[in-house]
């Protein structure tokens, strides 16, 4: 069930999204979005590129999972107006990336309340990896 503007305020927190990343889930959206970039694909290039670990996940999966887990959270009603964030940590294969978030601001704007929030996406080990902020209206 969608949150509604009433149930939103400074504070509020985005209900935790996770989903688990290895090389099956990059294979795919390196397929829909032509990313066949090879430190993502093979350990070895992933170690050359300096990743003792191996292979890693792509910046720009984190980022869908953000915009995945505000359209499950404001429904179809809703729309995200922006989103934004930076890639501070390497997604090691198999990790558990869970996107968060929390309400900074609320306004109304024609009739509509207009949410900013303050969002990161955490790795297996909690830390935080994707820090930034989206804009929603309900």
């Amino acid at each position: 069930m969608a949150v509604t503007a009433k149930d939103v305020r400074v504070g509020t927190t985005l209900p935790e999204w996770s989903r688990k990343t290895s090389f099956a889930e990059w294979n795919r959206y390196a397929a829909v979005n032509e990313e066949f970039v090879p430190f993502h694909m093979d350990d070895e290039a992933g170690r050359r590129a300096g990743n003792d670990e191996g292979a890693f996940g792509m910046g720009n999966l984190r980022y869908a999972y953000i915009v995945n887990a505000l359209h499950d959270w404001i429904g179809d009603e809703g729309v995200v107006r922006e989103v934004g964030c930076q890639y501070r940590a390497i997604n090691q294969k198999d990790d558990v990336l869970t996107v968060v978030g929390e309400v900074t601001e609320r306004s109304e704007e024609d009739g509509r309340t207009v949410v900013t929030l303050r969002v990161n996406v955490l790795n297996t080990k909690g830390q935080p990896t994707c820090p930034g902020h989206a804009v929603v209206e309900l």
